[in-house]
């Protein structure tokens, strides 16, 4: 900023120069042009006084004033010529300018613009990093310095066992490499962490560093992506310099997909030195020596779009998936966020495990963090399990919002609601009603929230067509009481749209048989989606599609009619608390006796056509 200052100041005092140098009239009073051309028309002049090669007047009056006068540009020729004209006759006394221009102004005004200009470059470049690689950013990292006085540890990492176990080998590496060469084993160059955001990759590669009390080289992806031509390029080589040089060492990169996106795909000038960045990593991980006792572990959530020269064998020869923790991962991971924070009497970690399907321990992290914050604001002294119920619906569907619903609005969502809430409990697939709220929340002016019993890593047909069921329950209520369906359900035929096309096309779950349609592909910022069948078979597909989902809201309309009571008693009682949790639900379902809706076999649609067809 200093330099800044005083280059304006250097500018401001040339531009004084240029226009003031050299000027040794005396201080007189002006005259305007037109002022002086109206003192001639009027023949008050005397004489007129100018230099040779200069636009500036000295004016004597008839009554013996001085003036001084400035002829604009492009009108000396014409001033002079209406001079000698003049009636009365006017003196004019052309100087001779013997001393001729001033050196020093004729250098200022040559190479001050041309220095100025330079010089602002100069600053500019160097505010941006460019053109030279900073040191301060390949510093050696340690785990002391960016978590404090506490190391990471792998007694710090839960929900990832599986991952750790992995990695153990690594620290023991570090720690006995000796052990390893003797049996002529080679241990993995590099490590790629893959899954999910918030699964803990970063904090893994923390506590690899931790363990093995190694020093720690840690770097995004896009530190090394600059719009300069080869900043990318030097900077990779001086951090596998910097990590050779005090090896056994650990190097880690965050987000690797920002410069190992796979090549070829275009973007411009940008997109070449993102490519030559890549190459000299792929360069300088070749240049490893498996007895170096460096380790190059990356993490990103992406590893489908990573370049097939970064993931082969030989640069990251092991490659870890990080997933989203199960109930027990997620049991330890809230037992780690929860030390610290003091938990009310009743409540247990296992509830907190189970009514998180699906979170990644950062998801629970905030989830018990909110309780505690949710405490503070209502002066509690322990985080009590109504804290922890309105941190979890506050993280589900978002802050609730403030009630500016009418009362036919607050009707129309209690019965969307109930219809989720009815359809749900009576399909024999669908997952256990936890909670249903008109609440408004985020985009959401009413939810059902339905959660497993236990954790699944696929689904079956009959679970997806009860989902979809489920999904439309909202609508067919409004369709059924009514008869005036709302936007509302907008988000619900989205996902059930989704879902029975995804049945179709990838998943074979129509007469069309187990084929997959459609291929996807292309960049990321520019996905393809690649039609590979005939305009018969797409219409096949639609008419599947709609099938599906025709089917789902039959299935969801004969349950809602057969229990019309059931529904408008769940729908009476939203209106009354807003909220209805598990146990008021189960008394209002004692009404509804033995069930008696079942789904017959399933027959996949058109499935005689298609066989006549062949």
């Amino acid at each position: 900023m200093r330099i800044l200052l005083v280059l304006l100041a250097l500018a401001s005092c040339l531009l004084v120069v240029q226009t003031f140098g050299g000027d040794d009239s005396p201080q007189l009073p002006s005259l305007t042009y037109t002022e002086l051309d109206a003192q001639i028309d009027l023949g008050l002049v005397e004489s007129v006084q100018m230099t040779q090669g200069s636009t500036r007047l000295i004016v004597e009056t008839v009554d013996g004033e001085r003036y001084r006068a400035v002829i604009p540009p492009g009108f000396a020729e014409q001033f002079v010529r209406g001079v000698i004209e003049a009636e009365p006759q006017i003196r004019l006394d052309t100087l001779v300018n013997t001393s001729g221009p001033n050196p020093w102004l004729v250098v200022l005004n040559t190479v001050a613009p041309l220095a100025l200009m330079v010089i602002l470059v100069v600053v500019i470049l160097g505010r941006m990093g460019g053109g030279r690689i900073s040191k301060k950013k390949f510093r050696k990292k340690t785990l002391h310095d960016s978590e404090g006085s506490k190391e990471v540890t792998f007694a710090d990492v839960a929900g990832a066992d599986e991952a750790v176990t992995e990695l153990t080998e690594i620290r023991e590496f570090l720690n006995d490499a000796d052990r390893f060469s003797a049996l002529g084993a080679k241990i993995p160059k590099g490590v790629l962490l893959y899954g999910p955001p918030g699964t803990g990759k970063t904090l893994l590669a923390r506590a690899v560093a931790g363990e093995a009390g190694v020093p720690f080289f840690t770097l995004s992806g896009s530190d090394f992506v600059e719009k300069f031509a080869g900043v990318g390029a030097g900077r990779v080589r001086d951090l596998f310099d910097q990590a050779r040089k005090d090896a056994p060492a650990i190097i880690f990169v965050d987000e690797i997909d920002a410069v190992g996106r796979h090549r070829g795909g275009g973007g411009g000038a940008g997109n070449e030195e993102r490519e030559q960045t890549l190459n000299q990593l792929l360069v300088e991980m070749d240049g490893f020596d498996v007895s170096s006792g460096v380790i190059f572990i990356a993490a990103t959530n992406r590893p489908d779009i990573l370049d097939k020269a970064l993931l082969r064998p030989g640069r990251f020869d092991r490659q870890i998936a990080v997933d989203i923790p199960d109930i027990n991962g997620r049991r330890q991971i809230a037992a780690v966020h929860a030390e610290g924070k003091p938990l009310a009497p009743g409540v247990s970690i296992e509830t907190i495990a189970r009514r998180t399907p699906g979170f990644t321990g950062a998801d629970i992290a905030n989830l018990l963090n909110e309780a505690a914050l949710l405490s503070a604001r209502r002066n509690l002294t322990h985080i009590s399990q109504a804290e922890l119920d309105d941190a979890l619906d506050r993280v589900i569907a978002g802050p609730e919002k403030a009630n500016t619903l009418s009362e036919k609005e607050r009707h129309t969502i209690a019965y969307h609601e109930a219809g989720h809430a009815l359809v749900g409990h009576l399909l024999p697939n669908c997952d256990p009603i936890h909670k249903v709220s008109i609440i408004a929340r985020g985009k959401a002016l009413g939810w059902t929230l339905a959660l497993p019993e236990r954790d699944r890593v696929m689904k079956t047909q009959s679970e997806l067509c009860d989902e979809m069921a489920m999904l439309l329950g909202g609508r067919v209520a409004e369709e059924l009481i009514f008869r005036d369906p709302t936007t509302g359900a907008s988000n619900d035929i989205e996902r059930v749209t989704a879902i029975a096309r995804s049945m179709v096309t990838e998943y074979g779950m129509s007469a069309l048989g187990p084929q997959r349609f459609g291929r996807s592909g292309g960049e990321v910022y520019a996905p393809t989606h690649d039609a590979n069948y005939s305009d018969d078979v797409a219409m096949r597909i639609d008419e599947a599609t709609h099938q599906l989902i025709d089917r789902a809201a039959a299935e969801a309309r004969e349950v809602l009619s057969l229990h019309r009571p059931v529904l408008d008693k769940i729908a009476d009682a939203l209106i009354e608390h807003e909220t209805i949790g598990h146990k008021e639900l189960d008394v209002l379902f004692t009404d509804l006796g033995p069930v008696t809706f079942r789904r017959e076999d399933f027959t996949p649609p058109l499935r005689q056509e298609v066989l006549d067809l062949r």
